[in-house]
């Protein structure tokens, strides 16, 4: 339910912290990447080393390592992440949020936050009926975040009441149904193709390309986080990260591609051609491996059909068509030139003379150009994050 959800874990100080453990497990049995932000406090009550072991990912308590001397980016985290959930939120901590108090790493995290925050409060039966607790709470639910209830209950102090932190499995519920509710794209359909095709000489020889199809798969991936029903057109690739509810087309050439894409097409609402295929194919195509006999060998090649500009030209209104623009010299006017030519609602254009994007790598660096030719650069992210930023844009498209 929670796959490829990014979520950060904020943990204050409190005895109820013992359940943090218990809820990183069910967030990330569930799918989710989790990162933790512990109060300087909190690591009083339960060690950063067992938070760490169980979300796989190092825990941060404060802006500084002074072991690695790396700086631990606020602005970083909070855009990162699709969820800041804050259990337990001590009264300590809801009255700097409520406040806007920004004294420790959650706290500067919280302030910059991009995306949704939940906090479930924890602390004893009389702090939690206080004016000034109950006031910081309609506060901060007046900002939009989301409060998840405190449950009644045996307290640390012995009394019997309000104020116990909602149980890890309540709070996972309730994450699980946030997001739920939340996907943009619930019910419409969407299209990608990714990867390389490869183009047959002969029983053993292909002519190929880079293309891992990390790119497509994420944005796949995140199309289906966000409520779409996906199909995937993937040319040979070797990378298994693909949410197993999407329908998945395996291809080799690109005939094959051309071929799947054009039959799926008219049932879509988004299309999204990110593969890197073939401009041409060998004419000949041998059944027995060629022998190696003269000097110098020729291939003649025959010019592969364009499936973006097929789709290009049979897209309705309705349909929102996404191509690819991977250049070497002159990229935005090549890029801008594909746009018009191909019909599309825009295009993704990576250079790459840009350290970090194109082929294979988990990075990437791209601009996004929509047909009034308006564009916007973003920084290299993980493909990941650039998937979100690709998807967002077709979020707005839909609306």
């Amino acid at each position: 339910m929670l796959k490829n959800k990014n979520i950060v874990l904020g943990v204050s100080a409190s005895i109820a912290a013992y359940k943090s453990a218990t809820l990183t497990r069910l967030l990330v049995k569930s799918g989710a990447e989790v990162k933790i932000i512990m109060t300087p406090s909190a690591i009083d009550f339960i060690t950063p080393l067992t938070l760490s072991t169980l979300s796989k990912n190092p825990v941060y308590y404060e802006y500084w390592d002074t072991k690695s001397g790396q700086w631990h980016n606020h602005v970083d985290l909070a855009q990162w992440a699709d969820l800041i959930l804050i259990a337990p939120a001590s009264a300590n901590t809801l009255a700097k949020m409520a406040n806007g108090i920004c004294d420790n790493l959650l706290l500067a995290t919280y302030l910059s936050a991009k995306s949704k925050v939940a906090f479930a409060p924890a602390m004893d039966l009389d702090m939690y009926i206080h004016p000034a607790v109950k006031a910081n709470i309609a506060k901060l639910t007046e900002f939009g975040n989301l409060l998840i209830p405190a449950e009644s209950g045996e307290l640390a102090s012995g009394l019997v009441g309000e104020g116990r932190m909602a149980e890890p499995e309540t709070i996972i519920n309730f994450v699980e149904k946030y997001f739920s509710e939340s996907q943009s794209l619930k019910g419409k359909k969407a299209l990608i193709s990714a990867g390389p095709t490869f183009e047959k000489i002969d029983p053993v020889r292909y002519i190929g390309n880079h293309s891992s199809g990390k790119m497509g798969i994420s944005i796949a991936n995140e199309l289906k986080s966000q409520g779409a029903d996906v199909t995937l057109v993937l040319g040979p690739s070797n990378e298994s990260n693909i949410d197993s509810l999407m329908k998945v087309i395996r291809v080799t050439s690109a005939e094959d591609m051309y071929d799947a894409c054009l039959k799926e097409a008219s049932s879509n609402d988004i299309m999204i051609m990110s593969a890197a295929v073939a401009d041409y194919t060998p004419k000949i195509k041998s059944d027995k491996k060629i022998k190696k006999s003269e000097n110098e060998m020729f291939i003649e090649l025959s010019k592969t059909t364009d499936i973006l500009k097929k789709l290009g030209e049979i897209k309705t209104d309705k349909q929102i068509l996404v191509g690819f623009a991977l250049e070497t010299n002159n990229e935005y006017d090549n890029a801008v030139d594909k746009l018009n030519k191909k019909n599309l609602d825009f295009i993704v254009l990576n250079s790459l003379n840009d350290k970090g994007a194109g082929f294979q790598g988990d990075t990437n660096k791209i601009t996004i150009i929509d047909k009034s030719l308006k564009s916007e650069t973003f920084d290299l992210k993980t493909k990941k994050e650039v998937a979100k930023d690709i998807v967002n844009k077709i979020v707005e498209l839909t609306k």
